[in-house]
């Protein structure tokens, strides 16, 4: 690539010629600042936040689009600049609703830390002439919409195209009503969208978020009147900490176990003894297919995972020609909602009327799972609340607990034990390669190396397939994480009947590590850390330095079905731990008044 040299600031960068401005200034620590960019997702140019000034050319430009050139000399903080960029923050401040105390985005709104880095008047927004939009919201059991918070950058829109691969949101109307939303606003619920969370993650404010249960559970937890079991998902502990300034990727499980103690929890439960659960009971259901399909018996392979709910809104709404596919296994969660209330309060002489779940998940959609009616044993609810990485930090803040200092405390309920398998899946490929460690190892009766996994392992490629050798047969079996990438998945698997036996699919890019109720990070951020990869090596370490790391050897999960389920695939498993699911229409309700 030819390289050429410019200004920025009176610094002479060599930088290429295909690069952007902007892309040159980041290189070099010249901070510009932007509201719609974000890098690979969004570079539409649509705020003008992030206009400089070039010598020779009359009008301003924006840094995220024009390339660099050879000679050129930019000045990206004359007053000329600066006066640019308040005039279009205050037009945007305008017509924002500021409740600044109360939202979700206070501490983290990119559109807040721009007024007040060029101090922004809002002498118009304050003017009781002024006309505002009319307020357009939307609003889920999993995801809320609020139009008066929207600045229309369109981020939300490309994440939705580009990483869900749903396209379900967009501008509606033009000039100035336009909002965003499903077409002619209609509910998101029946609209396509799968809760997947990335239009929540890629807004600048506070515009999209999920359906804030906190009040709810801290009513729940100071009226005393039930005894409340909480549990934490995998991928929570490497990331709850970005909540209080801990580095990107931080385990905190100590301190969140200490956290959820404090805020009143009567018993704390880990999810990742679920996924321990899970992979006996989906190991044992592959191994099933998997005989049958040996024996020219009709089966439905490949066995697709199901531990995603998003991935199981998806396929339910866009590909419901292979639900038969689906594992018929519950989801980490919901197993354990359904043995808490089943199992463990008979372990604890505890009435199972007296008992509420509540999980806290990396991902808006398990807040829509747990209210599916099948979610249910015996008119029994798996899961009473559901609360994202986010919510639990605003319930710590907001109990005054101070995170940093609290000491480190381990469970002492047998439900909080778990392998090493159990961690991992909280990242792209885990839940795979924990269940092809235990099927592996319990087919062959011999112990192997785990490294002979590792390509499972990875986020740089949207689809990974890997060929495992399992008593003498070589499987394919292939790992798929963003349902963008779902669609060529499914195409491989038309295109070639009988080459895949076994496919993990997760709705988010980088599994449960990057999900949707996961701390919000900058645009910025993102330009220049991996926040998947980081965050999936915190869970490959508690792997690493576990004792044990394959889910068959669980001691607590042993017990469980020695004294309890007797077996994988029981009769009391089904009923308890397997599900089932059906085909979904769409945009078949009334659009929102």
């Amino acid at each position: 690539m030819k390289l050429v040299k410019i200004t920025i600031n009176n610094k002479t960068l060599e930088v290429p010629s295909d690069w952007t401005i902007m892309q040159a200034a980041d290189s070099a620590n010249i901070e510009i600042p932007r509201l719609c960019f974000v890098k690979d997702i969004n570079e539409t140019s649509a705020c003008r936040i992030c206009v400089v000034e070039i010598e020779g050319i009359k009008s301003l430009k924006n840094s995220c689009t024009v390339k660099v050139a050879d000679g050129m000399k930019v000045k990206t903080n004359t007053e000329r600049v600066k006066k640019a960029v308040r005039n279009n923050l205050e037009l945007l401040a305008a017509n924002h609703h500021f409740e600044c105390w109360r939202c979700p985005r206070e501490h983290n709104c990119e559109f807040l830390h721009l007024l007040r880095r060029y101090n922004v008047p809002n002498e118009m927004g304050e003017d009781p002439f002024h006309e505002r939009k009319a307020v357009i919201s939307n609003i889920t059991d999993a995801l809320v919409l609020d139009s008066s918070k929207c600045i229309l950058c369109g981020r939300c829109i490309s994440a939705c195209e580009k990483l869900a691969g749903t396209a379900v949101l967009n501008f509606n109307e033009r000039g100035f009503v336009t909002f965003v939303g499903p077409a002619m606003n209609h509910p998101l619920d029946d609209a396509g969208c799968i809760y997947c969370g990335k239009c929540i993650q890629y807004c600048p404010t506070g515009a999209l978020k999920e359906k804030d249960d906190v009040d709810l559970v801290l009513d729940l937890l100071e009226k005393g009147e039930h005894f409340v079991v909480v549990q934490t998902a995998p991928a929570v502990r490497a990331a709850l900490g970005e909540e209080f300034n801990y580095e990107i990727g931080t385990n905190v499980e100590g301190k969140m176990f200490r956290a959820l103690h404090d805020l009143g929890f009567n018993d704390i439960t880990d999810t990742n003894f679920a996924a321990d659960v899970t992979i006996l009971e989906e190991g044992h259901e592959f191994v099933e297919r998997l005989k049958k399909h040996l024996a020219n018996e009709p089966t439905p392979l490949p066995m697709f995972t199901s531990c995603s709910p998003g991935w199981i809104r998806y396929i339910e709404i866009y590909y419901p020609e292979f639900l038969d596919h689906l594992s018929t296994c519950k989801s980490p969660q919901q197993m354990q909602g359904a043995l808490i209330k089943h199992y463990y309060a008979k372990k604890l002489n505890i009435p199972v009327e007296k008992i509420r779940v509540v999980s806290i998940m990396p991902c808006i959609a398990k807040k829509a799972e747990a209210k599916l009616p099948q979610m249910e044993v015996d008119g029994i609810r798996d899961v009473d609340y559901v609360l994202t990485t986010r919510e639990l930090a605003r319930m710590i803040k907001r109990r005054g607990i101070d995170f940093h200092k609290l000491e480190p405390l381990t469970p002492s309920s047998p439900m909080a034990s778990y392998t090493g398998a159990g961690a991992i899946f909280g990242a792209t490929g885990g839940v795979m390669e924990a269940a092809l460690r235990t099927v592996k190892e319990q087919l062959e009766n011999k112990p192997f190396d785990l490294t002979a996994l590792a390509g499972l392992r990875g986020v740089d490629d949207g689809i990974k397939e890997v060929e495992v050798e399992v008593t003498g047969l070589k499987l394919t079996v292939a790992v798929v994480h963003g349902t963008k990438n779902v669609p060529e998945m499914l195409r491989r698997v038309k295109e070639n009947p009988g080459k895949y036996v076994f496919i993990e699919i997760m709705a988010c890019t980088g599994g449960c590590v990057n999900g949707g109720g996961q701390p919000v990070i900058s645009a910025d951020t993102l330009s220049r850390i991996d926040v998947r990869s980081e965050r999936s090596k915190a869970l490959y370490d508690i792997d690493d330095h576990a004792k044990t790391r394959k889910s068959h050897e669980n001691k607590e999960v042993k017990n469980l079905y020695d004294t309890f389920l007797k077996h994988p695939g029981s009769h009391l498993s089904h009923h308890l731990l397997h599900t089932s699911y059906k085909a979904r229409s769409f945009y078949t309700k009334d659009p929102v008044k």
